[in-house]
């Protein structure tokens, strides 16, 4: 193996000559990949001027030096481009978007989805698994149509924001 298995960053070799260049090279993939930020998703057209360090997540349909890598991670260097493969659940912010996007395979970058299975603030718990089903109330022997519309504007946003199921009509 020349590679790392999972970013293919360069191995050195007992014996080898101008290590340096390796290590170098091994060292700006690290650079790209340990905390990753990008101007940009979903970009086709490498920039004109770009900055050392400066980095973009490619389009699905790149163009110049880019082509050939959609979906990928390009990082400019005083060396040129680098690119990296993205791997499924990486993380990388994304300042033009001011969130985080995820990649997943078969997928690619998800822009604003945040999987968990609960929430907590301070400890506690705030957001945890879909509730069951709450009927919109009905029937009684006293109607109180503000509180009934009231609780069903509640019960709508629950059900709208995922908390909650939909109630069985």
């Amino acid at each position: 193996m020349t590679t790392t298995p999972r970013f293919a960053l360069p191995l050195l070799h007992a014996g080898q000559a101008q290590k340096e260049l390796f290590h170098n090279e091994a060292v700006a993939g690290i650079d790209a990949l340990l905390h990753p930020e990008v101007e940009a998703v979903g970009t086709d057209v490498p920039p004109a001027t770009p900055e050392p360090g400066q980095a973009w997540i490619v389009g699905t349909a790149p163009t110049g030096d880019w082509a050939g890598h959609g979906d990928e991670i390009a990082c400019w260097t005083d060396g040129g481009w680098r690119f990296a493969v993205p791997r499924t659940g990486m993380t990388v912010w994304a300042e033009s978007l001011t969130q985080p996007v995820r990649y997943r395979a078969g997928t690619g970058w998800e822009i604003g989805v945040i999987a968990a299975r609960r929430i907590e603030v301070d400890g506690v718990q705030v957001i945890g698994a879909r509730g069951e089903a709450v009927a919109t109330p009905a029937g009684g022997a006293i109607v109180d149509d503000q509180a009934r519309a009231a609780i069903a504007g509640i019960l709508d946003a629950l059900r709208a924001h995922g908390l909650i199921a939909s109630a069985e009509l």
